[in-house]
């Protein structure tokens, strides 16, 4: 447990971005639209964050609620205007109706952001088979972390999936972190820093008002506190 932990936190404005920075986040996830799970934000809104903070971002790329990719020109034209924005990390993911990943979506996306760094988001989740899908997507160029629950329900249900799966790092498919997110509490933290979960995401635990208000600083900085077990 002596490498320093991720804390990535999701946020939605400028507000956001500098409360989650002073808190001590290591990286933001930017979104538009949590009555959806998170959507691809406006290019002005990516702008205005990236010059606001200097930590790491990484943009949603998805254009409509659920996993399925839609209409894959248009995922395409918003990597185009996020990497005009600034944006030089990105989340996506996309699964066709039986549950195995949407390649060609995943493909042509990854194709605009021309190596940037990635994460494959909770679809993982959704997946009919997280190992096949893992192995699917091994060797895509920029794909460096996986962020899951470990299970659809969150993650109470998912921790046996997680302490399996960060067992297993550095095999074919399993090089990527493991980001744990979806129902993560301070409670879980210590079984799965055990484990050797270095990623760690948050939302509404960000959040002491909920979704309707800001990130909260001191909310923050109290998960810091935690991942570096102080």
């Amino acid at each position: 447990m002596s490498t320093r932990a991720v804390l990535e936190v999701i946020a939605l404005d400028v507000e956001d971005a500098v409360a989650a920075q002073a808190g001590g986040a290591d990286r933001l996830e930017l979104v538009t639209d949590m009555a959806a799970d998170g959507l691809t934000p406006r290019a002005t809104t990516v702008a205005a964050i990236r010059a606001a903070v200097d930590i790491p971002l990484r943009v949603m790329l998805r254009l409509a609620d659920g996993f399925a990719a839609g209409r894959v020109d248009l995922l395409a034209d918003a990597a185009r205007a996020m990497r005009g924005a600034g944006a030089s990390e990105f989340v996506l993911g996309f699964l066709d109706p039986h549950g195995g990943v949407d390649v060609y979506a995943v493909e042509r996306v990854v194709a605009e952001i021309e190596g940037c760094p990635w994460t494959f988001h909770r679809a993982i989740d959704r997946a009919a088979d997280r190992d096949a899908l893992r192995k699917q997507l091994d060797g895509l160029p920029g794909l460096d972390t996986y962020l899951t629950a470990g299970s659809a329900t969150g993650v109470d249900d998912g921790l046996p999936t997680l302490v399996a799966e960060a067992a297993r790092r550095g095999e074919p498919g399993y090089e990527q972190q493991i980001l744990v997110g979806g129902g993560l509490r301070l409670d879980h933290v210590p079984r799965l820093r055990e484990a050797g979960v270095e990623g760690f995401h948050i939302g509404g635990a960000a959040r002491p008002a909920g979704w309707s208000g800001p990130v909260s600083a001191q909310a923050v900085a109290e998960w810091r506190r935690v991942l570096d077990g102080d």
